[in-house]
């Protein structure tokens, strides 16, 4: 693992005292990190760009909704680590290009896209992570018409500068927008261009293209956006000792727990199965029913390679996507 310091500690300010309200100035595509909690709350990627980290307070429940843009990493967990409640900053490292947080309890270092501690009193501690799922703005919103949504902060960040000093941030511009488009990845891909990219060793593949991770039982699983859509959207797969669909929609990638149905495309979004219609993004059905979200990291190929190696994507890359639902005495599991 290469840990590099980039910028100074806190450069970019995590969101401890996070805002919410029904209204959104963003536009209608952009994506927003879902948390189905009592009201549904959405995190803007175009917000999360300049902040990477909200501190937030479900009803004394405390989670870190967390992302790191050269990553394309969005995952959620709990704060409570052994009954000590954590709050956490951006510590200006980088992890194999992916955000290094620190919890201001202990000093103790995190890879974000793993949630292990790397450094400090609470080395080799992981965090619980929460379901949680993209979507665009348009769709949370339909989807979910009582939700709210994080508001911007009157802050200075290093996202917003050209330099390493923070900026005032100008939430209409987005500081990433030309690294999602180039096809180079990783920090020297953002700051020098195309030919500073890292090296790719695999043609199945592109490193920026989506994943969605599973973990579960000790394996770990990453299931990618583009093997789904060649497959007609839908993969069953046995991680660890959980059953589990995932299907890849208008909306990207959504994983539950399998009911042992027989999913079939429907449309865009929506998938048949048992005389019914299902919305592959809230795992909702037309006659009342919902699936159980899985607990799952979105990130690039690249990051999730680098977390666990070449071969924790699907089975045989797109074989194992669409396969019949077999018996539990029958069904293969996976590597």
């Amino acid at each position: 693992m290469n840990v590099r310091q980039v910028i100074p500690r806190d450069a970019i300010p995590s969101i401890d005292e996070p805002e919410f309200a029904r209204t959104y100035a963003g536009a209608a595509d952009d994506e927003v990190l879902v948390l189905e909690s009592s009201p549904p709350r959405a995190y803007p990627v175009r917000i999360l760009d300049y902040h990477e980290i909200v501190n937030d307070d479900l009803g004394n429940d405390p989670v870190a909704v967390t992302w790191c843009p050269l990553c394309g990493s969005a995952v959620v967990y709990e704060r409570v680590v052994d009954g000590r409640t954590l709050t956490f900053g951006v510590s200006g490292k980088l992890a194999d290009d992916d955000l290094v947080m620190y919890d201001r309890e202990t000093g103790s270092e995190w890879k974000q896209s793993l949630g292990t501690a790397i450094a400090g009193e609470l080395e080799g501690e992981r965090l619980a992570v929460r379901p949680a799922a993209m979507l665009p703005w348009e769709d949370f919103r339909e989807r979910y018409p009582d939700g709210v949504v994080l508001q911007p902060t009157d802050a200075d960040s290093e996202a917003a500068s050209d330099d390493d000093e923070p900026a005032p941030i100008d939430y209409d511009e987005r500081p990433y927008e030309a690294y999602f488009e180039r096809d180079g990845f990783g920090l020297d891909a953002h700051r020098g261009g195309e030919s500073q990219s890292r090296a790719w060793d695999r043609d199945d593949l592109e490193p920026k293209a989506v994943v969605l991770g599973l973990e579960r039982g000790g394996e770990a699983v990453g299931f990618p956006l583009p093997w789904l859509e060649a497959a007609g959207g839908v993969s069953r797969a046995t991680v660890g000792d959980t059953d589990v669909v995932v299907f890849a929609t208008d909306a990207g990638l959504h994983a539950f727990e399998d009911p042992g149905l027989a999913f079939e495309p429907a449309g865009s979004s929506t998938f048949a199965a048992d005389g019914t219609t299902w919305d592959g993004a809230t795992g909702e059905s037309k006659d009342g029913r919902t699936l159980e979200r899985i607990p799952a990291r979105r990130l690039f190929a690249f990051a999730w390679q680098d977390d666990h190696g070449p071969d924790a994507f699907v089975e045989g890359g797109t074989r194992s996507i669409g396969r019949r639902r077999r018996s539990s005495s029958e069904r293969p599991r996976h590597r």
